[in-house]
């Protein structure tokens, strides 16, 4: 690959991982490790343009069916598409079918782009990861033989120690802090074959550990305030992303200009817990 690469344009697809969550800016908003990228190829690069389409809660079937063909139709310098996690975490998963969208989604858009960026996702460290480990790496497999065969980039977040530590996980287990997505972004951004600017691999300093009163404390706020609603939304065929509008949904100048908070303002999108 080319070292300090130039792209002009870059889409992201997926679910609440690529949507930002939870990189809560004080808005309201999630920023997220896509808007991040976005921002640092914006900064070198005149009339860079950016959209993100990814929406929390949606299935691999759901991102082919919404997001994959205006995707390919912006021919794009840069696409990520992450998915598949959300249909491990379901009960009723069933494998063949998330290989068959992931295939058609590649199958589309690495035509269709400069470069086609796919992730082995990370995972917070407990239990509820090693119930579905098998499935994560049955998942991963299947997406490196896809980038294999179509030239895509694969960015293995799941192989990285530090982000398994719960310190980079929100206090709903299920999506990144800020930091955790910083790190992500700076990991997409050396494997576009971009000069590094730390190392995102390089563990959290150590810490004092929760007593176990404290742990029990955060386990029963998690199952009151999100696990109980998730379950919900799972028995009765709902998501946190049903009618929710794209965050960014065209390919367009991206605006870096430093709002009141500091930050771009690109997200939109209200604060829901697990996706």
């Amino acid at each position: 690959m080319e070292m300090n690469a130039s792209y002009t344009s870059f889409v992201a697809i997926g679910d609440s991982f690529t949507e930002g969550m939870s990189d809560l800016l004080p808005d309201g908003s999630y920023r997220g490790w896509a808007d991040l990228l976005a921002a640092r190829l914006a900064a070198r690069t005149p009339g860079f343009r950016y959209a993100n389409l990814a929406v929390r809660g949606k299935l691999i079937g759901q991102i082919v069916d919404e997001q994959v063909e205006p995707a390919a139709a912006m021919r794009a310098d840069v696409v990520t598409l992450v998915g598949g996690l959300n249909d491990a975490l379901r009960p009723k998963y069933d494998m063949d079918r998330v290989r068959g969208h992931l295939t058609e989604a590649v199958e589309k858009l690495a035509p269709s782009c400069g470069r086609l960026v796919l992730m082995r996702s990370p995972g917070r460290n407990g239990p509820v990861m090693e119930r579905f480990r098998p499935r994560m790496e049955e998942l991963f497999s299947h997406i490196e033989g896809l980038a294999a065969k179509h030239g895509a980039l694969v960015v293995d977040l799941y192989g990285a120690a530090v982000l398994g530590d719960p310190r980079l996980w929100d206090v709903d287990r299920l999506h990144l802090t800020g930091e955790g997505h910083r790190r992500v972004a700076e990991a997409v951004w050396q494997k576009l074959g971009l000069p590094a600017e730390d190392d995102w691999l390089a563990p959290l300093p150590r810490g004092p550990q929760p007593r176990w009163a404290t742990r029990r404390v955060a386990d029963a706020r998690f199952a009151r305030q999100h696990l109980a609603p998730w379950i919900g939304r799972r028995l009765t065929g709902r998501s946190s992303g049903d009618g929710r509008p794209a965050k960014r949904p065209e390919l367009l100048p991206y605006d870096t200009t430093p709002q009141a908070d500091g930050e771009p303002g690109t997200a939109s999108g209200d604060v829901t817990a697990l996706s």
